[in-house]
């Protein structure tokens, strides 16, 4: 392995990836940028998310609707958006074979609904470039040392917790969120500072009998607010879980949330409409009596696209009797009925997440970094990609749009150095 390198890049993901390739393309032939990943594995977000498939982007192509879905960088992300946005992106994959194709939400996967196919086109499109990879290679300190005569900026040791030392020209920070301590350790050693990390995009942990033993089902439009906090709200596809409640409307809750929800400890209580956007079901409520009299609430919902078990135990939630029809219902049940349907409360007591895939709000300040190249305003030389930096996006392909969208912009501005 060399010494000298134009660019390390520390941390093996989708950011770290995309700016090594980047530079690499941009410097050319004569390039020598390394990726160190700390791990045995490559790009282990992209092989889980999205189901294993990986969400890639959004199909949304205009920037300033596209920023925001940012809670944390929606302002900020204008410029670099307009300079490498979602249509750049799937240019860029399609180019190298990958076509992407966008589902009816807006997300869009490779067409072969197989995450591996990204990684392959990233490790193959770094190897082409000439991108050395190191696994298992974790950072313990990164030193500035002083310029050689005629040097723009100042160039880095780099010591490695295999007991490698190498210097380089610029440096990338790609190590993912700040929980993971490495990255904000280096960056504060480097003289930047770092908000605090806290978990976004996760699910409502809620023990209740209105929705136990019904994990996997999901109704495809709800809306979500918490009492107390008439701000937070979101709609969207909702979905329970073994843990409670998921799925794409909780987790756009939980990122704009993501604050706010840990300063409360995570226990508040989350109001449900189960109906989302539509209208107050009474009518059909009356049209049931009048035309499925002698059948069963439990049984005959008068909502025919409601889950069906999901109608069953909110039946039973507010005790309407097994054998109760539609012409024998109270219209004290009635009511009570339709308030469970476009009003539930649950008791929220925490949050669950995939350890692997989950993201994180906080990282660098985006005041410490220049946006038009992802380089440090306090370090010259030090670039910044991916969730390292604060900024955090909603679920949909959008924090993988952060990773493309500030790696390109950092490895081009390294590549140019």
């Amino acid at each position: 392995m060399h010494k000298n390198w134009d660019l390390i890049v520390i941390g093996g993901g989708a950011a770290g990836f995309f700016a090594a390739i980047t530079a690499a393309e941009t410097l050319g032939a004569d390039a020598a940028v390394l990726i160190l990943e700390k791990s045995s594995h490559l790009l282990n977000k992209v092989k889980i998310s999205g189901g294993g498939r990986c969400n890639v982007t959004h199909a949304c192509f205009d920037n300033k609707e596209f920023a925001r879905a940012y809670p944390r960088g929606e302002r900020a992300l204008l410029g670099p958006l307009h300079r490498w946005g979602a249509q750049d992106t799937v240019d860029w994959f399609e180019s190298r074979s990958v076509k992407l194709k966008t589902e009816a939400d807006g997300r869009m996967f490779p067409e072969s609904n197989d995450s591996q196919t990204i990684i392959d086109c990233l490790i193959t499109s770094a190897r082409t470039a000439g991108v050395e990879i190191q696994l298992r290679q974790g950072v313990e300190t990164i030193q500035t040392i002083a310029a050689d005569a005629g040097e723009k900026t100042a160039r880095f040791k780099v010591n490695t917790d295999q007991g490698d030392t190498l210097t380089t020209q610029s440096v990338l920070l790609a190590t993912g969120g700040t929980r993971n301590a490495i990255g904000e350790q280096l960056a504060r050693s480097l003289g930047h500072n770092s908000e605090a990390a806290v978990p976004s995009l996760f699910t409502f942990k809620i023990t209740d009998q209105r929705i136990a033993d019904l994990q996997g089902l999901s109704v495809p439009e709800a809306k979500l607010s918490i009492k107390g906090l008439p701000k937070l709200n979101s709609r969207g596809p909702l979905l329970i879980t073994h843990w409670g409640l998921s799925g794409p409307a909780a987790l756009r809750l939980s990122a704009w949330g993501a604050r706010k929800l840990a300063e409360i400890n995570y226990q508040f209580t989350l109001r449900v409409n189960w109906l989302g956007t539509a209208k107050n079901p009474a009518p059909l409520f009356h049209q049931a009596r009048t035309e499925m009299g002698k059948r069963r609430v439990a049984g005959a919902s008068a909502l025919p696209q409601f889950p069906k078990r999901l109608w069953q135990k909110l039946c039973q939630s507010i005790s309407i009797p097994t054998d109760c029809t539609w012409s024998q219902l109270p219209k004290n049940s009635e009511r009570q009925l339709i308030e469970q349907l476009t009003d539930s409360h649950f008791e929220v007591q925490g949050k669950s997440m995939n350890k692997d895939e989950f993201v994180t709000c906080g990282g660098i300040p985006l005041k410490e970094v220049n946006l038009r190249s992802m380089e440090s305003r306090l370090c010259p030389g030090l670039y910044f990609a991916g969730e390292i930096l604060d900024i955090d996006g909603i679920t949909g392909g959008f924090n993988f749009q952060n990773a493309w969208t500030t790696g390109h912009l950092a490895g081009q501005a390294m590549g140019s150095v």
